[in-house]
């Protein structure tokens, strides 16, 4: 059996950008000067992620169309939509009310040895993105070049899906020449993903030695109480989405486990879930699950079923309660987690959107917007956990789905253990003849 070796690729990298970044910070003369050496050093990281935005339009658009067009029926594209909406909504329940819990319980807020920021001081953050009715109408798209050009992936998943729906109608040559040609258009731009999946280690060495740079190590421990307490939520957290897949897949669950680590790795490494992407579809893929199911999911989940970031929203707003010493009644908390649940909802695209949420929200309850500057500081980090999770929690979820749907055909395990990017025919093939 092969070892993964992009995942240890990728941990060598971490653990040298962590050296790197560490020495930078210690002997720059300047902090001007660590923020150019660390300015230098995101080149490379914000090359990487170009080139995974690069991908990510057509692998979707094109992964959805071939999919939705073989279903061949309208209704199983609600269906599946169907179950993985109850899903998600599930888990952001859950997530919030974990974030809320483990918020109470540590209360990570309460003796804080740094200084408040002034009540009135501004974060900058523009709340006014955050606005259901703008995103819901946002989500359609009136030009899917316009959408494939701004990587808008509900605004391509919604084109796809009147596509797709539409070319499994037609039974003439002419579709049936656009289908293959379109299932050819995926095996391209996987081997195109694999291709940019090396240079995955230098991207993760320069994002992780850049933050250490600028921020130091010292940061760590001045927020070690908050980051731990988090950390130990996203911990319950993990335990409560792995016990559920472990309910519907069974012991497979644990398989997908060790399929996933590489683009959990990278996307806590990275701290963007666009970097996860392309390799999480792909060692979907290779778990067993089929294409039209991870087309449809896998895109919806990356906008409505942020696990980590949900519960960030919870936790991050309670612990600016505690700062202050600001109490929230039961009853005002459970309002909180159905406004959160809510407004988390018109987030897709915003930057920095863990924040922006909680800056909307603050105000409602008498809180000051001023206590995210607190946390501004560590949010790298945090968002770290938060995007390792999101990860995690969009595969069970897809593999859940494709187990109701039975949706999921076992790969061999040397196929499984490829580090290429495996052509569909050849592993559902593969998978027959097993």
């Amino acid at each position: 059996m092969k070892s993964n070796k992009l995942t240890t690729r990728i941990a060598v990298a971490m653990v040298a950008g962590i050296v790197v970044g560490y020495l930078c910070h210690t002997f720059a003369p300047t902090s001007a000067i660590a923020k150019d050496i660390a300015g230098y050093l995101s080149i490379f990281t914000d090359i990487f992620l170009r080139l995974i935005k690069m991908v990510i339009a057509p692998l979707v658009l094109a992964t959805l169309v071939a999919g939705l067009a073989s279903m061949g029926d309208s209704r199983a594209v609600g269906r599946i939509g169907g179950k993985a909406l109850g899903w998600f909504i599930t888990a952001s329940l859950l997530s919030l009310l974990i974030g809320l819990i483990m918020a109470n319980l540590l209360r990570p807020g309460d003796n804080l040895a740094v200084p408040l920021p002034e009540v009135t001081a501004s974060t900058n953050l523009k709340t006014s993105a955050l606005n259901l009715k703008d995103f819901i109408t946002h989500v359609f798209p009136k030009s899917i070049f316009e959408s494939m050009a701004h990587n808008e992936i509900l605004q391509i998943l919604v084109f796809a899906m009147f596509f797709g729906i539409a070319l499994g109608k037609l039974q003439n040559e002419t579709s049936k020449s656009l289908l293959k040609t379109t299932e050819d258009v995926v095996h391209v731009m996987l081997q195109v993903t694999d291709y940019v999946m090396r240079f995955a280690p230098v991207g993760v060495f320069a994002a992780v030695a850049s933050v250490i740079t600028t921020q130091g190590l010292g940061i760590l421990l001045v927020y070690g109480k908050y980051m731990a307490s988090f950390f130990l939520a996203l911990g319950v957290l993990w335990m409560v989405l792995i016990f559920a897949g472990f309910i519907v897949l069974g012991k497979d669950i644990f398989r997908l486990l060790k399929l996933i680590r590489g683009p959990m790795l990278l996307g806590f490494s990275t701290a963007s879930s666009e970097s996860a992407y392309p390799k999480l579809m792909e060692q979907l893929e290779k778990f067993g699950v089929k294409d039209r199911v991870t087309g449809f999911v896998l895109p919806l989940g990356y906008s409505f079923n942020l696990d980590g970031s949900m519960m960030y929203t919870a936790f991050a707003a309670l612990f600016i309660a505690q700062a202050y010493d600001i109490p929230l009644t039961l009853g005002q908390q459970i309002t909180m987690l159905l406004v959160l649940m809510v407004s988390s909802k018109g987030i897709a695209g915003v930057p920095r959107a863990s924040l922006v949420v909680v800056a909307a929200v603050l105000p409602m309850f008498g809180l000051p917007e001023a206590g995210l500057l607190l946390v501004m500081g560590v949010d790298h980090f945090l968002d770290m956990g938060r995007t390792v999770t999101n990860v995690l929690g969009n595969a069970i979820a897809t593999a859940a789905v494709a187990k109701w749907e039975n949706a999921i055909e076992p790969v061999p395990e040397e196929l499984a253990e490829s580090e290429s990017a495996l052509p569909l025919e050849e592993v559902r093939h593969a998978s027959r003849a097993a």
